[in-house]
C-alpha cells in the first residue's frame, strides 16, 4: 500500500469515526431531552393518559368549541412526541382518581365539571364567576383579593396549572388549562408546548398555577400572550373569608 492510498484509507476511518460520534453524541443529547419531556408530564414509553374534553356552552346540544379541538390536537401531539398514549373523554365521564394517570383537562368549570372538581380540592384560592347572565364580572377570575375581568377580544386569562398529589415521583401530573373563552384554553395548550423546557428547569416535579394574559385575540388568535404571574401560593392557600376584590384587572 503506498502512501496516497494510506492516506485515503486514514481518511476515510476518520470521517466514519466522526460520523459515529456525532450520530452518538445527538442520540445521547436526543434522549437527555425527551426524558426530561417524559419526567415533566408523567408520560414515560407507552404509557396512557387522558384527555378530558369540555363541552362548548354556547350550544345546548353535546359539542366542543372549534378553539378546544385545536387545544386537543396540540396536546395530542406532545403526548405522541412522549411515546405515550391518550384516551379522550368527555367532561361527564371521567371515573377516576387524581394521579393514576397524567391528565390533561380543558375548559373553565361552568363546562367542564372534572375542572370544576379539579380546582375545588386543589385550587381553594380561585374562584370563577360562572354565572351565565350578562354583567362586568361574567367569567372573571377571582384569584386571592384580585380579579381578572374578561374583556372578549381584548384582555382575556387563562391558568394553566400542573398539580401532583403526594410524592411527585409516583403520581402521574393533572395538566389545567381554565380560560376564560375557549381561545385562551388554545392559548394556553399553545404556550406549553413552547415553554415546557424552560418550565421543567424552573419546576422540575413541582406543582405551578401560572396566570397568563391573552392580548388581541379578535386579531392575533392565541399568539399573543404574557405571562401575568406565578399565583401558585395564592391559589393553593384557602380564600380569605368574605374577601372582596381589591382589584379589578382590565386592559389598559
Amino acid at each position: 500500500m503506498n502512501d496516497d492510498v494510506r492516506n485515503i484509507v486514514l481518511g476515510v476511518v476518520a470521517a466514519g469515526i466522526s460520523a459515529a460520534l456525532g450520530w452518538l453524541a445527538r442520540t445521547y443529547v436526543w434522549k437527555r431531552k425527551l426524558a426530561r419531556k417524559q419526567a415533566f408530564f408523567g408520560l414515560p414509553e407507552n404509557s396512557e393518559s387522558l384527555l378530558v374534553v369540555n363541552r362548548d356552552p354556547a350550544t345546548s346540544e353535546p359539542a366542543v368549541h372549534r378553539f378546544d379541538v385545536f387545544a386537543l390536537l396540540e396536546l395530542s401531539a406532545l403526548i405522541k412526541d412522549c411515546g405515550a398514549h391518550t384516551q379522550v373523554v368527555t367532561q361527564d365521564a371521567v371515573h377516576q382518581g387524581f394521579g393514576e394517570r397524567t391528565e390533561f383537562c380543558v375548559g373553565g368549570p361552568g363546562s367542564n365539571r372534572r375542572m370544576a372538581a379539579h380546582m375545588s380540592a386543589m385550587l381553594p384560592g380561585i374562584r370563577v364567576n360562572v354565572d351565565p347572565e350578562p354583567g362586568p364580572d361574567r367569567g372573571a377570575f377571582q384569584i386571592g383579593t384580585e380579579r381578572y375581568r374578561l374583556e372578549a377580544g381584548v384582555a382575556e386569562y387563562v391558568l394553566l396549572a400542573r398539580l401532583t398529589a403526594g410524592d411527585p415521583k409516583q403520581s402521574r401530573p393533572v395538566f389545567l388549562f381554565c380560560g376564560q373563552r375557549a381561545i385562551t384554553n388554545q392559548a394556553a395548550t399553545r404556550y406549553l408546548a413552547r415553554n415546557h423546557e424552560r418550565l421543567a428547569r424552573k419546576y422540575k416535579d413541582n406543582s405551578f398555577v401560572l396566570l397568563l394574559k391573552v392580548t388581541n385575540s379578535q386579531a392575533y388568535g392565541p399568539d399573543v400572550v404574557e405571562l401575568v404571574g406565578d399565583v401558585t401560593r395564592t391559589a393553593q392557600a384557602p380564600l380569605p373569608a368574605a374577601a372582596t376584590p381589591r382589584n379589578s384587572h382590565r386592559a389598559s
